[in-house]
C-alpha cells in the first residue's frame, strides 16, 4: 500500500474525505476546516484554496499527515501527488505525468481555485517538470500560473549530479547507499542526454519560472542531499528577477525533517508567509 492509500485510511476518521484521482494522486477535502480556523477563511466553496503537496520520496503517512493538518487548519483542501523514482531516473516519463497533473489542475473541479504549492526534496523535481511544461506553452498555462499564489520549497535536491546520486542512495536503499550512489553516477553518465541534460532544463525552468508568486525556502547547511550555497544562489537569482523570496536556513537540521527538528520556527515562518499571501494565519503550534 502506498503512502497516499495509508494516509487516506488515517484521515477518514478526522472529518476528511479522501478521493483517489489517479495513480499516486489523492484529493483530501476538509469537511470541518472552519472548526480549526482562528477566524473564518476569506475563501469558500469553489474558491477555497487548494494546496498541491509534493512529498519527499519514501515519506511516511504520519509525516505527510502533519503537513496536511497544517493546511486543513488554514482552510485549504490538499492534493497530494507522490513522486516515483522511475520518473527521476527517466525524466521523459515524469514529463508525461506532469502533463496529466497540469490537465487535472486545469479541470473543471479545480479551475477556479487559488493554488499553493509545497514541494519537498524530489517533489521539487516533480514541480520543475510542471514549470518546464508551462514554460514551453506560456499562453496555454497563463491562467494556471496566475492562480498559483505561493510556493514553498523544503529541502530541494539542488547541486551537482553527485548530490542527486547521494539522494537516491539515501532514500531508495540506505543499506547500499554507496553502491547506489556510484551506480546512479554511472547511469547519469551513460544516459546523459536523457537525464543530466534534462535536469539542466528543469533547473533552468526553476530559475526562469513562469510562476511569479512569492516563494519560501526551508533548508540547512548540513544536508548531504541539498547544497545550501546553491539554494542561496537560487534565492538571490529569483529575488533579482523581482520575485518575493524568503529563506529560512538552519546550521543543523534534517533533510525534509525541519518541521520535526524546529517545529516552532518552522510554523512561525510558514505562518508569516501564508499571512503575507492573505491566507488565514496558522497558530504558532499545532
Amino acid at each position: 500500500m502506498n503512502t497516499a492509500a495509508m494516509l487516506a485510511r488515517t484521515v477518514m476518521s478526522l472529518g476528511i474525505t479522501a478521493q483517489s484521482l489517479g495513480k499516486n494522486v489523492t484529493f483530501y477535502i476538509s469537511e470541518s476546516s472552519s472548526l480549526f480556523l482562528e477566524r473564518p477563511t476569506q475563501f469558500s466553496g469553489e474558491c477555497k484554496p487548494l494546496m498541491l503537496l509534493l512529498p519527499w520520496l519514501g515519506s511516511r503517512p504520519q509525516a505527510v499527515r502533519k503537513y496536511c493538518d497544517i493546511y486543513f487548519r488554514a482552510g485549504c483542501d490538499v492534493l497530494v501527488v507522490e513522486s516515483e523514482v522511475k520518473n527521476f531516473l527517466w525524466p521523459h516519463w515524469g514529463l508525461n505525468e506532469g502533463l496529466r497533473l497540469l490537465e487535472l489542475l486545469h479541470s473543471e473541479r479545480f479551475i477556479s481555485r487559488p493554488l499553493l504549492v509545497h514541494a519537498f526534496s524530489i517533489g521539487g523535481f516533480t514541480y520543475s517538470q510542471l514549470l518546464l511544461q508551462m514554460s514551453q506553452d506560456k499562453q496555454k498555462y497563463q491562467a494556471l500560473t496566475q492562480r498559483i499564489k505561493g510556493q514553498i520549497f523544503d529541502s530541494l535536491v539542488v547541486g551537482s549530479l553527485e548530490v542527486m546520486a547521494i539522494g537516491l542512495g539515501k532514500t531508495v536503499y540506505p543499506r547500499f547507499e554507496t553502491l547506489l550512489k556510484n551506480a546512479a553516477l554511472a547511469y547519469f553518465s551513460i544516459f546523459r542526454r536523457q537525464t543530466a541534460d534534462h535536469f539542466d532544463l528543469c533547473i533552468d525552468a526553476f530559475r526562469n519560472s513562469p510562476v511569479r508568486a512569492p516563494a519560501l525556502f526551508f533548508f540547512c547547511e548540513n544536508d548531504p542531499m541539498s547544497d545550501y550555497l546553491a539554494i542561496e544562489e537560487l534565492i538571490g537569482h529569483l529575488h533579482n528577477q523581482g520575485i518575493e523570496v524568503t529563506g529560512k536556513k538552519w546550521e543543523e537540521s534534517t533533510h525534509a525533517g525541519h518541521l520535526k527538528r524546529h517545529e516552532r520556527e518552522y510554523l512561525t515562518t510558514l505562518n508569516t508567509f501564508l499571512h503575507s499571501l492573505h491566507i488565514v494565519p496558522l497558530k504558532a503550534k499545532i
